[in-house]
């Protein structure tokens, strides 16, 4: 609660996406703006011979519910968010014998500030259920905004993965990560 909320401020949402997706709309593996429909073991479904040899999706329909909520109050908020993900509806080579596939996950967060505008602490723990595996991450840092300004500050984390099922240039693990992974950055709005 980088505003510091003297009365409780609330968040409480509802989410429904549905998508037919094909493999040509899919952006490279390590781009910027890498959404690819992946499975819970980080698998890319538009992969050759993913489910065997012989087998290529082409298209997949993908529909997603979630929802969320958080608090925050005098420096401090929680979070939580729930979601789940179905895919099915495939086109493509020999694709009769593929499952629809479904997943579940949650994240968690809490934080304070430590010192107003100054000093966050931060905490969280995000879980995937899926059928082709299942991961977790634990966090823990602190957001330093040394200027007492919101859209500047430097961030330190500390993250243990287990079997993370996204992962690219953008952000500091690879999929399928196993283990610890601290990182510094500073982050600039404008």
């Amino acid at each position: 609660d980088y505003d510091d909320h003297q009365k409780v401020a609330t968040r409480l949402a509802v989410h429904f996406t549905r998508s037919t997706e094909d493999k040509q709309s899919q952006p490279g593996t390590e781009a910027i703006e890498n959404s690819q429909v992946r499975l819970s073991d980080g698998s890319v479904i538009f992969t050759q011979d993913l489910f065997g040899p012989g087998i290529q999706v082409d298209t997949v329909k993908y529909k997603m519910f979630s929802w969320d909520t958080g608090i925050k109050y005098k420096g401090m908020s929680v979070e939580a968010e729930f979601y789940t993900r179905w895919l099915s509806g495939y086109t493509g080579t020999n694709i009769s014998g593929i499952p629809n596939i479904t997943d579940t996950g949650y994240q968690l967060q809490g934080s304070a500030m430590l010192i107003k505008k100054y000093l966050q602490a931060f905490t969280g723990v995000s879980q995937i259920f899926g059928d082709y595996g299942d991961g977790r991450d634990i966090r823990a840092g602190a957001n330093w905004y040394f200027m007492g300004e919101r859209g500047l500050r430097v961030n330190g984390e500390w993250i243990n993965l287990k079997n993370c099922p996204v992962g690219y240039t953008a952000v500091p693990y690879p999929v399928g990560g196993r283990g610890n992974v601290f990182h510094i950055n500073l982050e600039m709005n404008f």
